[in-house]
């Protein structure tokens, strides 16, 4: 055959299938079984014919061995190298090559056919297996090309090919089971509808508690989730200045419902009885103080635990008692509210169940989270007059339930009681968090704006309609001459609010008792009010069909009357510096009410804050920050370890060429404040100072005696033993000389008092008597402006050692609450150190006016070198250079717990001393600190050791005492300020 032939041949058979019978030459010899089973163009595999025809596979391979054909008998060699040329490739598929000698001689003339089916049929199905498979999540309309795609076919089945209508409609079956039921969002005309907004907003309440004017600051406000609120924390807009002004100067409006309320019912003196054990005269005032008992006065202390004051602090509070209604057996029975934050309220809760023991709960004093407005389902007749109500209806055209709003705490389990009593004295607690709103107005124009958007309730004598019970508890009321007259009283002196020399003539005499009365203590009054509240869509309709738009809209009978209490607040009362800075009012309202009173208040053009501007609001007061600055109470603790985690990933966030060195910049914490640590290695340095004098003053006295009598060789050991002895010895000549003085009396009588605080743990000194005294203490005694001090100095006591050892012993390990102000440039940053300048830093200042502060020293980093020696061994773990082995396995496993510990820029624990690992010896930390725009400077807030406190003020001068040394974590430089203690 020619080569032509041969092309046009090898052309032809290039697709056909390899069972095409080829006609052997005639001088081949029969084939063989196994040479029947593989016909085609080209030979089978071994592993191919043993599955084709097991039986002759072996047969097989021992003819092929002894008879080699002229041609390729093994697979392998029908493939060609690359350098071979065109020519001599072969065209066909099955390893055809040109010449007569491509042809297989070995090309069975004859077949199996049942064999032959069989592995065919294997081939074939399990090729359809495969491509029935999806090998991907495309549907089957996707796998169409893309002219062949029409819009319609992801809905319609009849817009597919015939062949494959069907796999999609399984398809589409199969994703209706799946579908979820709610997948399909609705359009944004249904999302906005009402019910749906309620429906929604009712959901999103169910895990963190909405204030009632969310929806308001959610609007303008940087929201936060705190506490289990989502509260208003920043507005979006440029405010800082315009809030400060606010609190200067005009008004600025807050909403405090998030505050927890706690209501005590219950006898006087047992009331009084058990509370008195949960806070210290000590302190202040107590429950039991005259102005607050009668209800007059608005009262705030410290909680302790029960009989443990000064340790185990609970937090701060304020709380208010309800004016006694007359002298006779009633009066016994008093109601008190105990208001206090939201991250204190579980702590105080369960201390006043455990010391009032309260264990059953009192099931009819259940608050109900969840209430619907009757006026939904029945409409007044003022509604039906202006116009029915459309009702929603089901399919079955019956008028369905109205969905109800959640007003007050949604968090709430409907089902558990949140009131206890004491079977032993009948006390019961109430928890009326959420019942109780509580707006507060800050600012010298808090006046106006209450007297301007709120106005004292009518005398309604009538009821409006016999069928509700609108306003019912007023007409009752009103009906009795006592609550008219008393009515009238209260409101002849909320309108002398409008007047300034009348409420400064006010503020002298005082609100009469009877004043502070008010309806909002009963429970049943408070629901009337919120169950009998108009709807705000049926008002907004009768304001449309006022004659003249905007004029004011009279309700007559219709209008509610709600019962509120108001709280006048003093602003700043401690220190001599802007006396009286950030008063103000605080609102009580009932639930359900809060939009009602918060809109006329933003139309009196105040401005509103959030939780920073709060922030600010204590800081300008000087008063500490819940719970930022209760480092010895539960919540504070716990704000200090979420507090340092954030920062710390934030520290880690940055890469590591970009972070501050700490450990370079001398800073051992700076993300949390060692409280701990600070007052334990100061209670050390003190001791070790003590024992150094009282061994100078034994040698002086034994040297003394030396002189007197007869010279006679002692030796002075310093065995505790023998100190000990000497210093009982001191303190008897001490007293038989009399040289202690008042103050260490009363510290001896305090120690019993208190029980002398020798527990590890640090406590914070809240002594109003020891405050004072050092107040006056940290004062200068000469220089420029210490005249106008001298009255707070009165009664001031010399800083004797008679003085000081009775606070050393009573108070070992407390903190200051302090306020620094920077004498120059300067801004004071979170935990910024607290430092003692030395003799060489008062010198310098004196010499120089200009002078701001001395600079700290750069500390070498050793912790760089285990880093990066870690960071190499690691390398070489990871290249396979160290073997591994039981040894090196634990020498591995300590290496990697090391670097776990080893951050760069970061200390590792365990800390060195704090007080003394940089040149300034360190004396406390700053919690809060920003530029002042109060007083155009920079001014901070913290605490400091006492013991370093007294240690620090005997050695300064008399006209810079009180002066210490302020320095960033961020910074090497210290810079002057004065340290105050506003009592």
């Amino acid at each position: 055959m020619s080569n032509a032939r041969e092309k046009k041949r090898a052309k032809k058979m290039r697709n056909q299938p390899a069972s095409v019978t080829l006609a052997p030459p005639t001088s081949e010899p029969h084939p063989s079984p196994a040479q029947r089973c593989n016909v085609g163009s080209r030979p089978l595999q071994p592993q191919q014919q043993a599955d084709l025809c097991p039986e002759t596979s072996e047969q097989y391979q021992q003819q092929r061995l002894p008879h080699p054909s002229p041609g390729p008998s093994n697979r392998k060699e029908q493939y060609f190298t690359k350098g071979q040329s065109k020519g001599e490739r072969g065209r066909g598929r099955g390893g055809w090559q040109g010449g007569r000698r491509g042809i297989s001689q070995e090309m069975p003339k004859f077949i199996t056919a049942s064999t032959f089916a069989q592995a065919r049929a294997a081939e074939i199905s399990a090729m359809v297996k495969a491509v029935a498979q999806k090998s991907s999540n495309s549907l089957v309309f996707q796998t169409l090309p893309r002219h062949m795609r029409r819009r319609a076919m992801s809905h319609n089945v009849k817009r597919l090919p015939r062949r494959l209508r069907e796999t999609a409609r399984k398809e589409a079956e199969k994703a209706v089971h799946q579908k979820k039921e709610h997948s399909k969002s609705k359009c944004r005309k249904a999302r906005r509808r009402h019910i749906n907004l309620v429906l929604e907003f009712n959901r999103r309440q169910k895990k963190n508690i909405w204030l009632e004017t969310h929806i308001w600051h959610a609007k303008r406000f940087h929201m936060v989730k705190k506490w289990g609120y989502c509260l208003g924390d920043k507005p979006t807009i440029k405010s800082y200045r315009a809030c400060y002004r606010a609190m200067a100067k005009h008004c600025l409006l807050q909403d405090l419902s998030y505050y927890c309320c706690l209501e005590l019912k219950g006898k006087e003196e047992e009331l009084l009885k058990v509370l008195a054990r949960m806070c210290s005269k000590d302190t202040g005032p107590t429950f039991a103080a005259v102005p607050c008992l009668s209800g007059r006065h608005q009262g705030s202390l410290v909680l302790y635990q029960a009989d443990r004051y000064p340790e185990d602090l609970l937090g701060p509070i304020t709380f208010i008692w309800k004016p006694k209604v007359g002298c006779g057996l009633g009066s016994e029975n008093r109601q008190l509210w105990i208001w206090m934050h939201p991250t204190l309220k579980q702590d105080i809760l369960t201390e006043l169940k455990a010391v009032f023991k309260c264990s059953e709960p009192v099931v009819t004093c259940i608050p109900e989270t969840v209430t619907a407005l009757p006026h939904e389902e029945e409409p007044t007749d003022v509604t039906r007059s202006i116009g029915k109500k459309r009702k929603r209806e089901d399919k079955e055209g019956e008028k369905t339930v109205p969905v109800k709003k959640i007003i007050g705490d949604g968090t709430r389990d409907p089902l558990k009681s949140y009131c206890w009593t004491s079977q032993n004295t009948g006390i019961v607690i109430s928890d009326l968090t959420m019942e109780i709103l509580r707006y507060r107005l800050v600012g010298p124009f808090s006046h106006c704006v209450l007297t301007e958007a709120l106005s004292a309730a009518l005398v309604q004598t009538e009821m409006a309609d016999a069928e509700t019970e609108l306003n019912s508890w007023w007409v009752e009321n009103c009906r009795k001459s006592e609550g008219l007259s008393l009515h009238l009283h209260q409101k002849n002196i909320f309108e002398l609010l409008q007047d300034i020399e009348k409420v400064a003539q006010l503020t002298l005499e005082g609100v009469p008792v009877e004043c502070a009365h008010s309806f909002i203590w009963d429970q049943t009054v408070c629901k009337n009010v919120t169950e009998n509240k108009l709807p705000e869509q049926d008002l907004n309709r009768m304001r449309s069909e006022l004659l003249v738009p905007g004029s004011r809209l009279d309700l007559g009978p219709w209008e509610s009357k709600i019962p509120i209490l108001l709280v006048q607040q003093p602003g700043k009362v401690a220190g001599e510096d802007r006396p009286g800075w950030g008063s103000g009012w605080d609102i009580y309202l009932p639930k359900g009410w809060g939009m009602a009173f918060w809109i006329p208040f933003i139309y009196q053009g105040v401005r509103v804050g959030g939780l920073q501007e709060a922030l600010k609001h204590s800081e300008y007061k000087r008063i500490p920050h819940i719970p930022d600055d209760y480092p010895d109470c539960p919540a504070g603790i716990q704000f200090a370890k979420e507090l340092e985690s954030s920062l710390f990933e934030k520290f880690k966030r940055r890469p590591p060429a970009k972070r501050a060195n700490y450990v370079k910049l001398g800073t051992l914490t700076p993300f949390f404040c060692p409280w701990e640590q600070l007052t334990q290695d100061w209670e050390e340095r003190n001791k070790t100072q003590g024992e150094s004098t009282c061994m100078s003053e034994v040698k002086r006295c034994v040297t003394e005696k030396q002189a007197h009598n007869d010279p006679q060789p002692i030796v002075v050991t310093e065995s505790s033993h023998e100190t000990s002895q000497m210093e009982e010895n001191m303190e008897m000549t001490c007293s038989q000389g009399n040289v202690i003085t008042e103050i260490l009396n009363k510290g001896q009588d305090l120690g019993k008092k208190n029980k002398v605080v020798a527990s590890n743990c640090f406590i914070v000194l809240r002594s109003t008597e020891l405050l004072k005294q050092l107040s006056a203490w940290c004062q200068p005694t000469s220089g420029r402006g210490w005249r106008g001090r001298t009255a707070s100095r009165q009664g001031k006591k010399e800083m004797t050692e008679d003085v000081l050892l009775p606070i050393f012993k009573c108070y070992p390990r407390a903190l200051v609450w302090v306020t620094f102000s920077l004498l120059r440039k300067g801004t004071p940053e979170l935990h910024t150190m607290v430092c003692i300048p030395t003799k060489e830093d008062f010198l310098r200042l004196s010499e120089d006016k200009l002078f701001c502060g001395p600079e700290e020293p750069k500390h070498s980093d050793i912790f760089k070198h285990k880093i990066v020696k870690l960071k190499e061994r690691k390398k070489k773990k990871d290249g396979g250079k160290i073997l591994e082995s039981a040894a090196s396995s634990s020498l591995n496993a300590n290496a990697v717990e090391e670097q776990k510990n080893l951050i760069l820029g970061l200390w590792s624990d365990p800390l060195p001393d704090v007080t003394s690992h940089c040149s300034r010896i360190l004396l406390g930390f700053v919690t809060r600190g920003d530029f002042s725009l109060a007083d155009g400077c920079g001014e901070a807030l913290g605490f400091v050791s006492l013991t370093g406190l007294l240690h620090m003020l005997p050695s300064q001068p008399e006209d810079k005492k009180g002066f210490v040394l302020l320095r960033t974590p961020g910074s090497r430089q210290y810079r002057f300020a004065r340290l105050t203690i506003e009592v």
